[in-house]
């Protein structure tokens, strides 16, 4: 199915084909994949099973193509595509065409339009080199109150933990990982296992733990009063 929307009526046209896909009872992740320098197929093999919904944001669909992945959704004003006519190779998913002029990017449209179909976690696949502004552009949209919860390029994985939790993960020796603060700062965060400690600190707007090391197999980092961003480097194919 291929709907046509204009800038006015893009909430309005998502909204009512809501139903089109169904809804899970239990918490649903979805899988944006957007322009740009993506995991490799590996990535969407080991998590295929856990992704409700597969929503491709214009040229994401080359990305998708490349995993031979078929999405449910393909979202955007398709001026990126590698081909014009690659939507057509999947009649069963659901296409929503946008205009190029419009007031959000094709990653924001399929953000927001996979959060109106019900998932509570989106996962964002792509982004990666390319230009400066569209980085920052994603970067952005972790400081909404509907963002991202994760970010895998073909080099770095970022991962968003909420003010008051904590992220456990298996790592290896020396593996370098860097912790940004959301807006305003952040303080009583608790680490184990980072070379250098997060306890202790209070960051300000504009501070951050740069290059922290793993010391062994199993890092913890707690966000205390404050949401956090850890990015781990070497891409996702490289974590253990």
């Amino acid at each position: 199915m291929i709907v046509q929307l204009s800038p006015r009526n893009t909430a309005a046209a998502s909204l009512d084909n809501a139903q089109a896909l169904p809804h899970s009872e239990t918490t649903m992740d979805a899988l944006l994949a957007i322009g740009g320098e993506g995991p490799q197929s590996g990535f969407f093999s080991a998590r295929r099973s856990g992704f409700g919904l597969v929503c491709a944001a214009d040229s994401g669909l080359d990305l998708l193509r490349s995993w031979d992945a078929y999405p449910d959704l393909i979202v955007g004003d398709m001026d990126s595509l590698s081909d014009p006519d690659l939507p057509a190779s999947y009649p069963r998913a659901e296409v929503l065409r946008f205009p190029r002029d419009k007031d959000e990017s094709d990653t924001e449209l399929g953000l927001r339009i996979l959060r109106e179909r019900g998932a509570d976690r989106v996962i964002i696949a792509g982004g990666g080199a390319g230009r400066l502004d569209h980085l920052l552009a994603i970067r952005a949209l972790f400081e909404r109150s509907l963002r991202p919860d994760e970010w895998h390029t073909a080099r770095e994985s970022l991962f968003f933990i909420e003010a008051g939790q904590e992220f456990p993960f298996v790592t290896a020796r020396g593996e370098v990982i860097s912790v940004f603060p959301i807006s305003g700062g952040a303080e009583g965060m608790e680490s184990e296992g980072l070379a250098w400690p997060l306890g202790g600190l209070r960051w300000k707007a504009g501070d951050f733990g740069l290059s922290n090391q793993a010391l062994g197999e199993k890092v913890l980092i707690k966000s205390g009063r404050g949401s956090l961003l850890v990015i781990r480097n070497g891409g996702w194919q490289n974590l253990p």
